[in-house]
């Protein structure tokens, strides 16, 4: 093999390290290993046809031809996207930077306070942008948000609501398009019926409990709601507003005038347009829904000793614990476009948003006194125009690579952007047959909503406003965070593997991230040919027919697949297979996401060895033979284990009639090997932030699409401005047609870097390594499942609930992780008390010797508690993690050294990572939620 070779760099395992490896698992070669690990029934006969590797070299040749073929143009179209102006300074040192987009979701705070901190400055900014009380730390797209509000909403009811049936949610005319479309199969599924109108001819009564507005309109017009909105609260029918968050800079926010929730995108604020996404949406309301947002919320609490520290809040709701009680399964967020957009307004601080928002609307108002035709009397950055002829203009425009949205052949609306030059204001002028005039520097907005409050006013959105002072904010942050440029993060089921630099540069292309999701096909050909290689590929790679890269998350892509099962059923006539049937052992998306599709759940058992109880499922298939829709089933299992009997089971749910959705979590022993339509399923998702190596980003973002087989290709979902999606496809499942089409280019040259062999060795290793592992531990700790020869799929679970009786729990192992250099693996999923570890196949043999050795060591300090040689209460696990100002303190008051404490293994010292902030008080910062950066004095 060529060091040119990209699975070369890839997989961690070197040859003589393979050898070693499989010599202390008693297994003559990889394929003996796999041979004793995936059962021989669901083996691929075949390799995949994915075709010979790319060099590093010749895939960024490759995809600079595939951009090529994008038309950069200069995009007024609107509709919710914008062009922006990243700062270089974010650019730089955020969005390439693998320290902040290679961490994972910040579960273990301690070693997560500057990402946690920069979403604190990005909750900051929608709360005082949108005058409201409570925001999270960001969701998907502006149409998940508004339907993330509706269910909340819903869900919230007030008793006598619900006693009426108050159903109907009344969505202004002037909404975006393809938020209705979002909107539309989530008020199916929960029986909430839509009534699009003109707001004005909106008239309250008792069987609504929502209207949904856009602020301003979708096609630029600024109308006053306040009476709309006050007659509404009499009738205790709450308001959703989504809202131009930039525009607010000028505008009075929605909370000061009533609005009970408001939504929108985050884009404007220095995110690229990327043919769609990913973007982080945002979501704020009022204090009393803190229970019932849907997402993350950061927020403030104390350490041990009262410092100040951030983490996630009320982190154990919604789909964690009410499962299919649940009003959202939203899993994740977008993290790293949430930390940029918190950048943009820290960089920019409050005047300088305003700023830029003025210099938009004075050049909006230029056009508007040039041009005759627009109907909007008061408008923030988009005019409409009518009476026009949108042909012609048309024509000239796109010979000049400018794109207007032309609405229908007599209108169309214009959107300007801070990349709008004063030469492109006259461009557009001479377009529209107008005179170049110079207009007055006075806002044409209502009187009455000028915004007249102040936002932004805190210290941080100060201090940081030249490039050397934001530079060194962001890298002190960054400093804060444990990511996989310091050391393996061993995380089951969420598969951290290596994003390569080759993969990611691609992303700050112009000719990628400067494209429109609604810019005309033929201006777009290299985006759409890189989608149909990509689907093309996913679907080889899942042996299904075809595949939608729309969702944008994995329990987006849930949601999706059981919304295409609903309707293949419907399509049928099989109106009443609304039951969905469950492994109790499954993530808490799978039941919420059932209940998102509106069907009802039934839990199946497992049985003590963590597969499924295929008795108790064949009871319960066979009493809801009739009402069965489907079956959801992660493989290789949710313990790591290959069932055997996986045939069996998806031929019982075949038999009666019902379909098999597949969790695509664990894909990454799959690919190559065996796949999800070889077990027998018939729709699947798959994480593309998991097994095809786009970044967690620190949770986000993530692309979660959907393989269907043949009979369920017709259902795919659409789009309501690009034709996508099947014949009888269902209703968007995310804004843009594409999802989060930008990082798909992440993943399309991962699988053409591996190729079909790189591909099966990447599955292979990570088994490998998987294998390992378990080897070396099960000297020391339980193992809780294995498979019929004993071995592991690519994860495990460690037992750590023997200790319970020295006073350790699996927390404190977790945090004494830290003092060792390593993140956690995943805690207490999906058995309390357990941590499931899977080191993937990028991992080198040494770095898993290393994570062994401390896990190792780690138990000998449990065992020095047993022996009485350490106490119970003051011991290193109980303190853990230690933080350099302990260390180096004049004082130490515990009974063990200070180098015990920071480096109990002689390799730490070489590269010590120091978490900042001692074990983080949960409780405290749950009973005293506090989720901005307000003076510390408040916080107290």
């Amino acid at each position: 093999m060529q060091l040119t070779d990209f699975q070369k760099r890839h997989i961690g395992i070197s040859e003589n390290a393979k050898n070693e490896m499989l010599k202390q698992l008693n297994c003559k070669s990889i394929e003996d290993l796999i041979d004793k690990t995936i059962p021989s029934k669901i083996l691929a006969k075949k390799d995949l046809n994915i075709g010979e590797a790319l060099t590093e070299y010749e895939m960024l040749n490759h995809l600079k031809r595939l951009s090529s073929k994008n038309q950069l143009s200069k995009n007024y179209i609107g509709l919710g996207y914008h062009p922006t102006i990243t700062p270089s300074v974010i650019h730089r040192n955020v969005l390439e930077n693998p320290g902040w987009y290679t961490a994972y979701t910040p579960y273990q705070a301690e070693i997560a306070q500057g990402r946690l901190e920069a979403l604190i400055n990005f909750q900051t900014t929608v709360v005082e942008l949108t005058g409201m009380e409570i925001a999270n730390a960001s969701l998907l797209d502006e149409g998940t948000a508004a339907a993330e509000a509706m269910t909340m909403l819903y869900g919230s009811r007030t008793r006598n609501q619900k006693k009426n049936n108050a159903n109907k949610l009344f969505v202004s005319d002037e909404v975006l398009p393809q938020t209705l479309a979002v909107l539309k199969p989530k008020a199916e599924a929960f029986d909430v019926e839509l009534i699009v109108g003109k707001i004005d001819d909106f008239k309250p009564t008792e069987d609504y409990f929502a209207l949904l507005i856009q602020y301003p309109g979708k096609y630029g017009k600024i109308v006053e709601h306040t009476n709309i909105v006050a007659e509404a609260k009499e009738l205790e029918i709450a308001t959703i507003v989504a809202a131009d968050i930039l525009a607010l800079t000028l505008l009075t926010p929605p909370g000061e005038w009533g609005a009970d929730v408001v939504v929108g995108t985050t884009q404007r604020l220095g995110i690229p347009l990327g043919f769609g996404g990913p973007h982080a949406a945002y979501f704020a309301t009022l204090e009393k829904y803190k229970r019932n947002i849907p997402g993350r919320i950061i927020g403030i609490s104390k350490d041990r000793y009262d410092r100040k520290a951030y983490r996630m809040a009320l982190q154990t709701r919604e789909q964690h614990i009410k499962r299919e009680r649940a009003t959202s399964n939203i899993c994740t967020a977008q993290v790293l476009l949430a930390v940029m957009a918190g950048m943009y307004a820290v960089y920019h601080g409050a005047d300088g948003l305003t700023n830029i928002a003025k210099d938009i609307h004075f050049k909006t108002k230029q056009i508007a006194e040039s041009v005759s035709g627009n109907v909007n009397e008061y408008y923030f950055d988009t005019l409409h125009f009518t009476n026009v002829d949108t042909k012609a203009i048309r024509t000239q425009a796109e010979d000049k690579n400018i794109n207007f949205n032309y609405i229908n052949d007599r209108e169309l609306s214009i959107s300007i952007n801070e990349m709008t030059s004063e030469v492109d204001i006259e461009e557009i002028i001479s377009l529209l047959s107008g005179m170049v005039s110079q207009s007055e520097e006075t806002l044409q907005i209502p009187e009455s909503l000028k915004r007249v409050s102040t936002f932004l006013q805190e210290d941080v959105f100060k201090k940081y406003h030249t490039e050397t002072e934001m530079m060194r904010y962001i890298k002190r942050l960054e400093r804060k965070d444990l990511s996989l440029n310091h050391s393996m993060i061993s995380l089951g089921s969420c598969t951290m593997k290596l994003n390569a630099a080759t993969q990611m540069l691609p992303l700050s292309w112009a000719e990628w991230n400067n494209m429109h999701p609604f810019q005309p096909k033929d201006q777009v050909m290299g985006y759409l040919e890189m989608i149909q290689n990509l689907e093309d590929d996913l679907s080889e790679i899942t042996g299904f027919a075809a595949t939608s890269l729309q969702p944008n998350s994995g329990a987006q892509g849930e949601y999706a697949g059981l919304m295409v099962i609903k309707k293949y059923h419907e399509s049928r006539g099989d109106h009443v297979r609304n039951i969905v049937i469950i492994p109790a052992s499954a993530h808490g998306t799978n039941p919420a996401s059932a209940t998102m599709s509106g069907m009802k759940v039934v839990v199946v058992k497992s049985l003590e060895n963590g597969n499924i109880d295929y008795e108790d499922l064949k009871i319960k298939v066979e009493k809801h033979s009739h009402e069965l829709a489907a079956l959801m089933i992660t493989y290789p299992s949710t313990h790591g284990v290959f069932e055997s009997h996986i045939l069996d089971i998806t031929n019982l749910i075949h038999e009666h009639g019902g379909q098999v959705y597949m969790d695509g979590a664990n894909m990454n022993a799959q690919v190559g090997y065996t796949n999800p339509g070889i077990i027998g399923a018939d729709v699947c998702h798959l994480n593309l932030h998991k097994t095809f190596a786009i970044p967690h980003g620190g949770g986000g973002p993530g692309v979660g699409p959907i393989c269907v087989a043949e009979h369920l290709k017709p259902f795919l979902p659409s789009n309501p401005i690009v034709k996508v999606g099947g014949e009888q496809g269902i209703e968007a499942i995310s804004s843009a047609p594409y999802g989060s089409a930008l990082v798909l280019l992440i993943s399309y040259s991962y699988i053409k870097m591996l190729g079909t062999k790189g591909l099966k060795n990447a599955t292979a290793y990570a088994i490998l390594n998987a294998n390992y592992l378990k080897s070396i531990l099960e000297k020391e700790y339980d193992i809780l499942y294995t498979g019929e020869s004993g071995n592991v799929a690519h994860e495990m679970i460690v037992d750590f609930r023997k200790f319970k009786s020295l006073g350790i729990e699996v927390a404190d192992v977790a945090k004494r992780l830290m003092d060792y250099g390593f993140h956690a693996p995943t805690v207490s999923f999906p058995v309390a008390g357990t941590l499931m570890i899977e080191p993937t196949e990028s991992e080198s043999k040494e770095e898993i010797d290393r994570f062994a050795e401390a896990l190792i060591s780690i138990k000998n300090e449990i065992e020095e508690i047993a022996e009485g040689k350490a106490s119970e209460e003051e011991n290193v696990l109980k303190n853990a993690p230690h933080i350099m100002s302990q260390i180096t303190a004049d004082e130490w008051s515990f009974p063990y050294s200070r180098s015990k404490a920071a480096y109990p293994l002689e390799w730490v010292r070489e590269n010590k990572f120091w978490a900042t902030v001692n074990r983080i008080d949960e409780a405290y910062g749950d009973r005293n939620l506090m989720c901005t950066c307000a003076p510390i004095e408040e916080y107290v």
